[in-house]
């Protein structure tokens, strides 16, 4: 995939130094189209005598930027990030493990081999609730569009995949290679080659419910059965990592 250089420099311009940024977004998930904006997130480091001081943390810094594309930049302290991943948040560990990778760091290296010690049982939730919310957006618009129908699957099959397979993969394409969902790859084409506000014709909907209780049951029976542990185990070596972070900075 080709990083535009708007997306690297606002990476470059970034006011703290970066333990990684990586795209996240569409772009990640396997149906960006043309005119999709870019969602750069990542993890900055605030510098020690910062950190000790009075002074208000800039523990999130945001930036949206629309010039010759759409750019919207999110990053956090590692401290913050790190807090984030001991709870079961799947969203940052799909940017962690992000394979659009903008900037990178040995710490970025040493921060994925402990995903392991951060899967749960319970990051199913996340990925139910998104779905749902992700769903009822679509029901309640006049012209129910293809894209937050994709974002439903999307999240629906990655808990599964996380469950059974205690993998994170944010991709629908790589996912469905799996899961062989038939219409899946109709509305892949039809989002990435159609238009961000691709619609929906009304006879589609009722299958398309019927698919999406299906999945949900499905993720509700995966995370009912998971070997995955109720808690995460990282915290003393995210602790010694973010210590070792902070003493070079």
């Amino acid at each position: 995939m080709i990083i535009p250089e708007q997306v690297r420099a606002a990476a470059r311009e970034h006011p703290y130094p970066l333990l990684f940024a990586t795209v996240s977004g569409a772009h990640l998930y396997g149906f960006a189209s043309a005119d999709s904006d870019w969602d750069l997130r990542g993890v900055h480091i605030l510098p020690a005598s910062e950190v000790v001081g009075l002074l208000p943390l800039q523990e999130t810094i945001e930036v949206s930027r629309d010039e010759d594309i759409e750019l919207d930049l999110v990053t956090h302290d590692v401290r913050k990030f790190f807090t984030l991943l001991l709870r079961p948040n799947g969203y940052v560990l799909e940017q962690l493990l992000s394979p659009i990778i903008v900037r990178t760091s040995p710490e970025h290296e040493e921060l994925k081999q402990l995903v392991p010690l951060l899967l749960t049982k319970f990051h199913a939730h996340h990925y139910i609730g998104f779905a749902n919310n992700q769903w009822e957006l679509f029901r309640k618009e006049p012209a129910p569009r293809v894209k937050p129908l994709l974002y439903t699957f999307r999240v629906l099959l990655t808990g599964i995949h996380l469950m059974t397979e205690h993998q994170v993969e944010a991709n629908l394409a790589v996912l469905n290679q799996t899961y062989r969902l038939p219409f899946v790859p109709e509305l892949l084409d039809r989002k990435i080659n159609g238009a961000e506000r691709e619609t929906l014709g009304p006879e589609e909907i009722e299958r398309f419910e019927a698919e999406f209780l299906k999945l949900r049951e499905r993720l509700v029976d995966a995370a009912a059965k998971t070997s995955l542990p109720e808690a995460a185990t990282a915290r003393p070596a995210l602790n010694d990592l973010l210590v070792g972070i902070r003493l070079k900075n």
